[in-house]
């Protein structure tokens, strides 16, 4: 299993496979059951702000006669998530060998600095920073959109001593421009993409409902191109591709773009921690068909900037390949 072995945010990984943030990384019992099944790493169930304010929000209105209890309330439903939550990073740092990354899913500054300096004390190898932020006002500027992630990792990179990931959407304007401006504000990696709440319609019922939470593999193409885009275009962050891997294929197809790793997340629902060592097998045997000793001698050997048509990545040959067909 050495040919597997690889890098992430200076950390060694005995393969390129990490269990991305979701239940299955909430405990302690389960990430050693995911550490035995072949994870090289895993990011624990992120610690939501928004999940925070609605409880906040829920208990003012509850007590909404004593103005007065509103700091307090909120300072205990913060202190006890984030209590549980450093708790759990104590306890794998003792339990497991492989990496944990914590995770923060936020939607503002404020706060998060402190928790997450204490994440780092708890002894989290490093922190995945997940902003949750959806603009709905037509008079903000897509500048200051982008200037909230700006502003959360400039002052997360002050007081970290770790590495600091970001993990995106695929809506931004440039996506390339963000990823180069999150590096020259200290962020080490990206993870692309994020898998936000999609709501559907229940035409029966006339309500908004939850789309499904699960990525199939037909999902990886959204994130195939960008990792050979941002992976060429700026070379020095490093990019955990995300969002529609549940086979050796998939894995191979996003070191070739230029991944340094990968995250599964849905397709451990499907099948299991057992998934992780078929993945891995996959990966060994592909390897062995076209002599490669290491995953090193053929990372983003397609990328954006290595292969001879770079323009099969971009949205135009789409056109030309169908814009004949009857």
């Amino acid at each position: 299993m050495d040919r597997l072995k690889t890098s992430y945010l200076g950390l060694s990984l005995k393969n390129p496979l990490i269990v991305g943030s979701c239940s299955l990384t909430n405990s302690v019992e389960k990430v050693k059951k995911l550490e035995s099944a072949g994870a090289a790493a895993v990011v624990l169930k992120s610690l939501f702000e928004e999940q925070m304010l609605y409880e906040i929000r829920n208990l003012q209105q509850a007590g909404e006669y004593y103005p007065e209890a509103a700091d307090y309330l909120q300072s205990y439903v913060s202190g006890h998530s984030v209590a549980e939550y450093l708790k759990l990073i104590s306890d794998l740092k003792q339990s497991v060998s492989i990496p944990v990354i914590a995770s923060v899913n936020c939607v503002s500054a404020s706060g998060w600095i402190e928790h997450a300096l204490k994440m780092q004390q708890a002894g989290a190898d490093a922190i995945e920073v997940n902003i949750y932020f959806i603009p709905t006002d037509k008079y903000l500027v897509s500048e200051k959109c982008e200037a909230l992630y700006f502003d959360i990792a400039a002052a997360l990179k002050k007081t970290l001593g770790i590495p600091l990931v970001f993990k995106l959407g695929n809506h931004f304007t440039n996506l390339s421009y963000m990823v180069d401006q999150l590096y020259c504000r200290g962020v080490h990696g990206v993870v692309l993409f994020n898998r936000f709440y999609e709501p559907d319609i229940d035409t029966r019922n006339m309500s908004l409902v939850s789309a499904s939470v699960f990525s199939s593999p037909d999902d990886l193409r959204y994130s195939l191109r960008w990792v050979s885009i941002v992976s060429a275009a700026v070379k020095e962050i490093q990019i955990s591709a995300s969002t529609g891997i549940a086979n050796a294929q998939g894995v191979i197809k996003m070191l070739l773009a230029g991944a340094q790793t990968t995250q599964v997340c849905s397709a451990l629902y499907k099948k299991g921690p057992a998934l992780l060592k078929t993945l891995a097998d996959g990966m060994l045997q592909w390897m062995e068909e076209h002599h490669y000793k290491s995953i090193d001698e053929f990372r983003g050997k397609l990328n954006y900037r290595n292969i001879a048509n770079p323009e099969q990545y971009e949205r135009s040959q789409f056109m030309k390949n169908f814009s004949n067909r009857e």
